[in-house]
């Protein structure tokens, strides 16, 4: 199972490198807190201080938790069934991924499993889903535990959908003015009203809400993980409020649906515990070190306390509307191993096999073959059509040989290529940084299945293919005729 590569082809480098850039101001944000604070910890509360159900209600009320005992128990029996298959199957693997444009492993085990033909894409790292069973598509597994358990996944982020679902409208239904419409409701006028326009007007309004609310909530992936903390090597220090040891580091989820919600399925195995060790079990104010909680702060605020909860076998909880963007999130480290299972609404309208199938087609549509000679050639030269190929991809040297040979006004040509340059440019460079990547250190020390790929590849004589792989000659000659008809231009 390969866990991580590019959608090199059909214009998804460009989107590969602006999901996975390193964010400088955020960086920049975050010495300048840790500077602020110097040396002291700031407050958090868990759920043993008093405090605790205060504080989340005026500034985390869009977290919301559900206990083990609140799920169904048959949900739990699959779930964790499934859980431990995929991982007595070998199918969890680290990621290679970037933070500050270096190379790393992921500490944690991951799989994504989703809608067939969903991706996402996280530090600088695009994952492809293992299909869940869905209606219309023919899914092969290579066991039959693998199918079930997969299946079970889905059964899960069913269930999740539906309790976000009757969370938010519970939370908006006298008031939906915060997920973008102005609707109070107001029971006395709307029994006075009954049939009038203001009842309608409510009607469609709340209609709405719970179209927004369920495009929301369609969890399209979940991103599974499993955290052994004996074999992650160097657990982090959380650095804000002395919580103790963190398996994930703060952060935001990203890639997701504008103001979508994120649910979270915990497993900690309590029969998996490890011998005790010393190093985990050093007395931290607040929190059991034993037990995995989750930490939760308001994103660069050092007002407001923050908060660490504990999750039991089969705990869920939900980062609702946009907590996600205001808030970011860690998970601190128990004693023993621990699945989750963690459902979004991945933002992939051009992450799939269906789009990008639907983008070869917009191109070939741009293609025509002498039906005598069998040469290709393009049907439009239009800047507009220029552009949308070289987003798409490659049919590059059609348009080389038609720049050189047909008879083209200096002007033209001078269009084309300054229209072609920075897509051949971006292409060149994010070629050799993904080859850098498939061929580092990290990379080569993982097992052959795991490894990235690096795709596109060819061998520089390959005829088949329109271009060499290292397209620096060619970008090397259009700059030169650039330069040419630049001067040109000027006399």
């Amino acid at each position: 199972m390969v866990s991580a590569f590019i959608l090199s082809a059909i214009g998804q480098e460009p989107r590969m490198k602006r999901f996975g850039k390193y964010d400088r101001a955020k960086e920049s944000k975050k010495q300048k807190l840790l500077k602020e604070i110097e040396d002291r910890k700031l407050p958090y509360l868990t759920p043993k201080d008093v405090q605790f159900e205060q504080l989340s209600k005026a500034k985390y009320p869009k977290l919301y938790i559900r206990r083990a005992s609140c799920v169904p128990q048959e949900i739990h029996q699959k779930v964790q069934q499934g859980l431990t298959t995929l991982q007595d199957c070998k199918c969890f693997a680290q990621d290679l991924v970037q933070i500050k444009e270096k190379d790393v492993l992921t500490p944690v085990y991951r799989l994504l499993v989703g809608d067939p033909g969903t991706t996402y894409c996280y530090l600088n790292t695009r994952l492809f889903t293992i299909p869940w069973p869905s209606r219309g598509v023919e899914v092969k597994y290579s066991s039959d535990e693998i199918g079930k358990a997969c299946k079970a996944i889905k059964d899960l982020n069913e269930y999740l959908h539906v309790e976000a679902m009757k969370v938010l409208l519970d939370d908006c239904s006298a008031d939906v003015e915060e997920i973008g419409f102005v609707a109070k409701a107001a029971t006395s006028t709307l029994v006075k009203d009954s049939g009038s326009m203001k009842d309608g007007t409510y009607q469609s309004k709340q209609s709405n809400t719970s179209a927004v609310l369920k495009d929301r909530t369609s969890f399209n992936v979940t991103l599974l993980n499993y955290m052994d903390p004996s074999r992650m090597k160097y657990l982090k220090e959380e650095p804000y409020f002395g919580m103790g040891k963190m398996a994930v580091s703060w952060h935001h989820d990203e890639n997701l649906v504008e103001r979508s919600t994120v649910a979270v399925y915990n497993y900690s195995c309590d029969d998996l515990v490890p011998a005790a060790d010393e190093s985990n079990t050093t007395s931290i104010k607040g929190r059991d070190p034993a037990v995995w909680h989750v930490g939760l702060k308001i994103a660069w605020d050092i007002a407001t306390p923050g908060l660490a909860f504990p999750l039991d076998p089969g705990d869920c909880y939900f980062m609702l509307d946009d907590l996600n963007m205001t808030h970011q999130h860690c998970v601190l480290s128990g004693m023993q191993p621990r699945f989750s299972s963690t459902h979004r609404v991945a933002e992939c309208s051009s992450g799939t096999l269906d789009y990008i199938f639907q983008r070869c087609d917009v191109t070939m549509k741009n293609l025509q073959k002498d039906p005598m000679l069998g040469i290709p050639s393009l049907i439009s030269l239009e800047l507009d059509s220029v552009k949308q190929t070289e987003e798409i991809h490659n049919e590059t040297k059609l348009l080389l040989c038609e720049i050189n040979e047909a008879e083209w006004s200096s002007e033209r040509k001078h269009q084309v290529i300054r229209c072609l340059l920075p897509y051949l440019e971006e292409r060149q460079e994010l070629r050799k940084s993904w080859m850098a990547r498939c061929q580092s250190r990290l990379a080569r020390s993982l097992p052959v299945d795991e490894q990235p790929e690096c795709r596109p590849h060819w061998y520089n004589g390959d005829s088949h293919m329109p271009l060499p792989f290292d397209l620096e000659e060619i970008i090397s000659l259009l700059s030169s005729q650039l330069l040419s008809e630049d001067g040109d231009v000027r006399s």
